[in-house]
């Protein structure tokens, strides 16, 4: 795949594009990621790229000619139809939903907006899309691009070590995710779960989903409104948090050691089941 990012601050987009996953997806070829500096398109001595508003106001406008030449440029080395999308606290909200739909395209053109804004004609004739990251202001554009070629590159098959990564991310399925914990299991008196330190792969596994439906539903009720819950998600919905299943408990053996001594060491500990003998007391 490849993105394209048009800006007027290049060595800003090109700095951070050299950490972390998109910086190997970039080395191994998953991804091309140029970074395109709109001031190259420019034609006065000045390398002018924005204007005063026609009617008056505050402000600077970014002009249209500089952009058009920039997708010309880009749409005759490569796709010659991208998807160009300009990012404006006007446009749709971007969610791993548009992401996911992104990430299948071939060519990504992606236009920092600055200053108060680009010329209109700009939004109605040369992007195809626009695209806002939050109900607040930035500065540029630039930050959003970025955001929006992070969450497409690594959604890029290979991008990450876990080929089933992508697919157990917050809102992959409408979801929050679960909490996670690491070592140490004590820290300050502050224990990991102990269902999580058991070992009981299908009792963990509840333990998680029961958290994603919780957390989902008392932090982002939008996303849990769209949520198409099974039977099993409904009980859990309505139970407590799962807890690791009972500790295993030593049992005796009675006897005497061969030697004629009374028999003291102890038989292999058994866990406490719900005496169905499939070991599954979930």
């Amino acid at each position: 795949m490849r993105i394209d990012i048009i800006t007027v601050f290049p060595e800003m987009v090109e700095a951070a594009l050299n950490y972390s996953i998109v910086k190997r997806a970039i080395d191994q070829r998953l991804v091309d990621i140029r970074v395109i500096n709109l001031r190259d398109y420019t034609e006065d001595r000045h390398r002018t790229t924005d204007d005063t508003p026609y009617g008056g106001g505050g402000g600077m406008i970014m002009k249209v000619e500089p952009i058009a030449r920039a997708l010309e440029a880009i749409s005759s080395d490569g796709d010659a139809s991208p998807r160009v999308v300009l990012t404006d606290p006007r446009g749709m909200l971007f969610t791993q939903t548009i992401a996911r739909e992104w990430a299948e395209e071939k060519h990504l053109v992606i236009l920092c907006g600055h200053y108060e804004g680009v010329d209109e004609r700009v939004r109605r004739h040369l992007v195809t899309d626009e695209i806002s990251i939050g109900d607040f202001i930035l500065t540029g554009g630039e930050l959003p691009a970025l955001v929006i070629a992070d969450a497409i590159t690594r959604l890029q098959k290979g991008a990450l070590g876990d080929e089933e990564a992508p697919s157990k991310d917050t809102f992959a399925d409408d979801l929050l995710e679960y909490p996670h914990y690491t070592r140490p299991a004590d820290f300050s008196g502050h224990r990991v779960p102990e269902i999580l330190l058991c070992g009981h792969h299908a009792r963990i596994q509840q333990w998680r989903r029961w958290h994603q439906l919780h957390e989902t539903r008392e932090r982002r009720p939008d996303l849990f409104a769209r949520l198409t819950l099974s039977k099993q998600d409904i009980t859990l919905l309505n139970t407590d948090e799962p807890q690791a299943p009972p500790t295993k408990r030593p049992i005796r053996i009675s006897g005497s050691r061969p030697d004629g001594e009374p028999n003291r060491y102890l038989k292999e500990e058994q866990e406490d089941t719900d005496g169905t003998g499939t070991g599954d007391d979930s």
